[in-house]
């Protein structure tokens, strides 16, 4: 599974209508170029291949004042909708995805309501469970990696991860049961996109041919 859909998705959805810089601007003010796959290429490429797809329905607007060809604005549809929710449900469920796939659902999990996000995460946390019992049906942790040789790292290295994906996720588990995070249908979220010209601190100053599109 891929980030960058997610992410694209998201940021449009999040602002409503949204030109390709504005989500190139919203990503890097997220730090998603840091954590992921989002470039500059691969987020103009999404929005494109979205909109041909149905996903995302794309206005031509006049040119800017500076010249130069119409900028297309994006607009998430509601076949966009629910692949973005596909995709975030899927996100917080998965034990094996990259963590830029978490990362990303994590930025999105409060467009969904509190309930629904806390199902999701038990969930996960039952999926780590089992994918942990079917490794110690070859591996037991308590006798150490040495018993396989080497190879036996690699087990212990799984197992390993398996408790700290759990632990973890109990966690953020707690923090939402116990009331943390403005939830969908719970009031006015958190703002986490940029306002058109609003300065972004964290800009990669990176320029694409895109940019002006």
């Amino acid at each position: 599974m891929s980030a960058i859909r997610l992410l694209v998705l998201g940021a449009v959805r999040q602002h409503g209508r949204a030109h390709g810089y504005q989500v190139r601007n919203d990503l890097e003010y997220w730090g998603a170029h840091e954590w992921s796959n989002a470039k500059p290429g691969s987020i103009y490429h999404a929005l494109k291949q979205m909109a041909k797809q149905g996903l995302l329905h794309a206005h031509e607007i006049a040119p800017s004042t500076a010249g130069g060809p119409p900028r297309t604005e994006y607009e998430i549809t509601e076949q966009g909708t629910e692949e973005f929710r596909k995709l975030l449900r899927e996100s917080l469920t998965a034990y094996d995805q990259k963590p830029d796939v978490l990362s990303a659902a994590l930025g999105f999990m409060v467009d969904l309501d509190r309930e629904e996000v806390l199902e999701l995460l038990e969930e996960r946390v039952r999926t780590i469970e089992e994918w942990r019992k079917s490794v110690t049906e070859y591996y037991t942790p308590e006798e150490g990696p040495a018993e396989l040789g080497h190879i036996g790292e690699i087990m212990n290295f799984w197992v390993t991860s398996a408790d700290t994906g759990a632990q973890w996720t109990r966690g953020l588990i707690e923090r939402i049961r116990g009331g943390a995070y403005t939830f969908a249908g719970e009031g006015e979220p958190f703002i986490g996109v940029l306002g058109e010209g609003q300065e972004n601190p964290y800009a990669t100053g990176e320029r694409h041919p895109e940019d002006k599109r």
